[in-house]
């Protein structure tokens, strides 16, 4: 087998990182892993097929044996202990980086995946910037001769680094012709040029493991653990991983997974944007029960959104884990007092909750929000790093309750239907243009949020749905109208140049994939190949 770099655009700096060393690693993971990863999406397609005749998803029998059992998670490191707020952010460009670990925040979680847009440039500067600032060296001087240095005089956020999925392909290395798995190609480069130097550095090559729909997924991830620590000649724990419980499927296994990767596990987090997503996926086709009311609607309370918080923390601290909260997505705007001020209260709300029912930490996607979550979760946890004593026997969540969508209320409106079309539109665009993490009316949008609008859509018209605000029913005319009205009020937002790069080719995949009859899994794997 050999691995050929497809490098359309030269990267300034990639023979750093494409070393022989390094890709003789990724080579190694390729053939050890890959054929298994393949396996498991396809269990992915068998089991969503199955539950779409039945409507329905429980604990797994199998391995009730785990849910009994009496075991723990490994201890957290010194520098994992106390995580109680966490900046979420791409790792490319340099000056987004230093910013993110310079935040105050206690760690950084450097997105590669849904706030990352994974040109074969951005997959190789991540991993630059995330080895210099190992090393101490990152650095940044603007066009305008602004210079950006890590701080000195306060601790800087440890590094957590998020991989892509199982699921994204990496077309810029391929193995005999194929595409490698974005996930092996991430962890593999950082993990090779990084992890030495971070546990000189007292720290440790630690990872947020994304989309997993099963604790078979988070096995196969840690044998990639094993093998890649023995491959470098490091001690086996090295490693640290917290799971994103961001899919319905993995909410009924965390016992499971978090077993699976006991020796490497450090947490798992409410991933909910990416919840909601995986729900409106999962259940598409299973009936109005399963109709979600407009996004914006949808709220942290609902009681199928607490029975899933609830279980996360209950899991998470009877094995020793940390449960992590999730994202606000509202951010601040330095230009406008009023709406920073909102979303400060949005924001306090919104991690009073979680810390109150037992989270450890919590994200926030914008510096400025540091202080507000860091604020709340020191009212609680004062000196204490962690609220790991803090059990909740008293939570018993069934299978049921998981599954009440219906206890979300709300409505389904034009206005929603509007807004999703235009999230999506206007998401997609700039996404495909190389960057995966932008604010839209006052909210920090990623890729789970535009999942979310444009498969609303989708179940939408799959269900005939009657919007409460206009009396209409959700048709493929009726969006395709909408959708036309959207990307042309995109168009004199952005101007024509940028419309007929980015916005024009994003409507037109929107288009696509909304008023499709099959549904398309994942936004970002067509939009891949409108990607330079």
């Amino acid at each position: 087998m050999a691995l050929t770099v497809t490098d359309p655009q030269p990267v300034s700096r990639a023979g750093e990182i494409l070393t022989p060393e390094a890709l003789a690693f990724i080579e190694e993971l390729h053939q050890r892993f890959a054929a298994t990863r393949a396996e498991l999406l396809k269990a992915r397609v068998v089991k969503r097929e199955q539950v779409a005749r039945t409507g329905k998803l429980d604990f797994l029998a199998e391995t009730a044996d785990v849910r009994s059992g009496d075991w723990k998670v490994a201890p957290a490191p010194a520098a994992l202990q106390d995580r109680r707020v966490e900046m979420t952010g791409p790792a490319s460009p340099a000056k987004m980086a230093i910013n993110a670990l310079n935040s105050g925040a206690k760690v950084w979680l450097a997105d590669l995946e849904d706030a990352s847009t994974p040109t074969w440039h951005n997959v190789i500067d991540s991993i630059l910037n995330l080895r210099d600032a190992a090393r101490g060296t990152l650095s940044y001087t603007s066009p305008e001769g602004k210079e950006y240095t890590l701080r000195t005089d306060a601790p800087l956020a440890v590094v957590v680094a998020r991989p892509r999925g199982w699921h994204m392909d990496e077309r810029h290395l391929l193995a005999d012709g194929e595409p490698t798995a974005g996930a092996l190609v991430d962890f593999g480069l950082h993990f090779f040029h990084v992890a030495e130097q971070l546990l000189r550095n007292g720290q440790g090559p630690y990872y947020y493991l994304p989309k997993m729909e099963s604790h078979l997924e988070a096995r196969l991830w840690n044998e990639v653990f094993v093998f890649a620590q023995d491959y470098l000649g490091l001690p086996q724990r090295s490693i640290r991983a917290t799971v994103l419980i961001e899919t319905i499927p993995a909410a009924f296994e965390m016992d499971e997974i978090l077993y699976e990767l006991r020796d490497h596990a450090s947490g798992l987090n409410a991933g909910r944007w990416d919840y909601l997503f995986s729900i409106i996926k999962y259940f598409r086709d299973a009936g109005p029960t399963f109709v979600l009311p407009d996004r914006a609607s949808v709220a942290m309370t609902a009681p199928f959104m607490r029975a899933y918080t609830e279980l996360l923390v209950k899991t998470c601290h009877h094995r020793g884990a940390f449960a992590m909260g999730g994202m606000a997505a509202v951010i601040p705007n330095r230009r406008e007092p009023e709406v920073t001020a909102q979303a400060f209260e949005k924001v306090r709300a919104d991690k009073t909750r979680e810390v109150t029912d037992g989270f450890d930490g919590s994200w926030v996607a914008h510096p400025d929000l540091v202080p507000v979550c860091q604020e709340v979760f020191d009212g609680v946890l004062g000196e204490r790093p962690n609220q790991l004593d803090k059990q909740r026997p008293e939570v018993s969540v069934t299978a049921d309750q998981l599954l009440d969508i219906a206890s979300a209320g709300g409505q389904v409106t034009e206005a929603g239907l509007r807004l999703n079309l235009y999230v999506a539109v206007a998401y997609t665009a700039v996404w495909i243009s190389g960057n995966g993490a932008v604010a839209i009316h006052n909210l920090m949008e990623d890729a789970a949020t535009a999942e979310i609008s444009r498969s609303q859509v989708w179940q939408q018209i799959r269900n005939g749905v009657v919007l409460a605000d206009t009396g209409n029913t959700v048709t493929r005319e009726l969006v395709a109208r909408i959708l036309a009205e959207e990307t042309e009020r995109l168009r004199t937002e952005a101007g024509d140049e940028a419309f007929e790069k980015y916005y024009q080719p994003a409507s037109n995949l929107i288009a696509d994939i909304c008023l499709s009859e099959e549904y398309t899994d994942f936004l970002t794997t067509p939009a891949y190949d409108l990607v330079g």
